[in-house]
């Protein structure tokens, strides 16, 4: 038999070379890992000894060098090629940056979720780990406290996302019927914290907790090093299905605010959804009105599923929200804008109020543009 040729034979030796000898855990693919919450779990699963082999996929090459990396989009359908001989994927490789464009971020989300699922079953993939949002449940007044997994998914596309998160469970709910032997675990973390810069996190950076008069906050935090040992236990099967993640419990508004030390700046909801819709509407900001509806209703879940197969948060929400805290010192928001130095310093001293009403004026002035033109 012919020696084979140099290139294949490479290929194969940088196969093997990251995998552990002798060891019998899964082959698993991590997308998005060059970055964020896909770099942390490629970390934490290359360190396990319970994981055999991480295939690192990603647009770039990221630092995890016990990882095998394949460079690419995952858009594009040769990723079927890259996850032959994996036993999990993971994917992670999502845009929700609030300032990206509303049509492509929602293009690359749902193409490269359906391209993911397509080629994980051609590959022969046995199991794919998605990542959403505990905000699939929708924030209702109505709402359980805490909900279910298997509460119903009430959520609107009102909010930054989740229109597309809604969309991607609606393809987790297929795959399995379209690929069958492909099983699919969607995990949906509670408001995540650590290194994210989200509509909820923002909330965070305001002069004053906006709060709705009339409205029912409360608050459960998720550390991203409890998100990934959760998606650690999906990877490993310890748990499937659908999964809900957080700290236990939850905070009302008003142990967010003493914590936090930040008053609140109380408004009739007509006029915070009134003046969020126009602001997002004419561009000064990067939420949408549906955002605030999570800062003011309860989707606490339970997270029961987890807890059954023995999985605990590592931290509380308390612990949660004073890294959180940590994190945005020194930051400024108004209406889910972030300002710069000069602005912040004005802002922080005027107060919200003030800020809201500048915002309105640059509203009016907006508008009075748009009749001279």
């Amino acid at each position: 038999m012919s020696s084979p040729d140099p290139q294949v034979r490479a290929a194969r030796n940088q196969s093997t070379s990251s995998a552990r000898p002798g060891a019998r855990g899964p082959v698993v693919a991590v997308t998005g890992a060059a970055s964020g919450i896909g770099a942390l779990l490629t970390e934490r699963l290359a360190a396990s000894d319970e994981v055999r082999q991480v295939v690192a996929i990603d647009e770039r090459r990221g630092d995890c060098v016990a990882a095998r990396w394949q460079v690419l989009d995952v858009r594009d359908p040769a990723i079927a090629e890259k996850l032959r001989g994996a036993d999990v994927v993971v994917h992670l490789a999502l845009d929700l940056d609030l300032e990206t464009d509303a049509a492509a971020r929602t293009a690359y989300n749902v193409r490269g979720t359906q391209t993911v699922l397509t080629a994980a079953a051609a590959a022969g993939v046995h199991r794919v780990v998605l990542c959403t949002s505990a905000m699939v449940y929708g924030a209702l007044p109505d709402n359980e406290l805490p909900l279910s997994e298997d509460a119903e998914l009430r959520a609107t596309a009102e909010a930054t996302g989740v229109g597309d998160l809604l969309e991607i469970e609606r393809l987790a709910r297929r795959a399995p019927r379209a690929h069958p032997g492909l099983n699919v675990t969607v995990v949906r973390p509670a408001v995540l914290v650590g290194g994210v810069d989200t509509a909820l996190t923002r909330y965070f950076e305001s002069p004053r907790l906006l709060v709705v008069a009339g409205s029912r906050p409360a608050w459960q935090f998720c550390h991203v090093d409890d998100l990934c040992s959760a998606l650690e236990y999906a990877v490993l099967e310890k748990a499937d299905g659908e999964l809900a993640v957080g700290c236990d419990g939850w905070l009302e508004q008003e142990e967010v605010e003493e914590l936090s030390g930040i008053r609140r700046m109380e408004l009739p909801s007509t006029v915070a959804l009134g003046a969020a819709a126009r602001l997002h509407r004419i561009g000064l900001t990067p939420s949408p009105a549906g955002d605030l509806a999570y800062t003011m209703y309860p989707w606490v879940v339970s997270g029961s599923r987890l807890h059954d197969a023995g999985w605990r948060p590592k931290y509380t929400n308390e612990e949660v929200l004073a890294e959180l805290l940590d994190e945005v010192s020194g930051r400024r928001t108004v209406a889910g804008r972030r300002l710069g130095r000069k602005d912040a310093t004005a802002a922080g001293a005027a107060g919200a109020t003030v800020a809201l009403l500048g915002a309105a004026a640059v509203v009016r002035r907006a508008r009075k543009a748009r009749r001279r033109i």
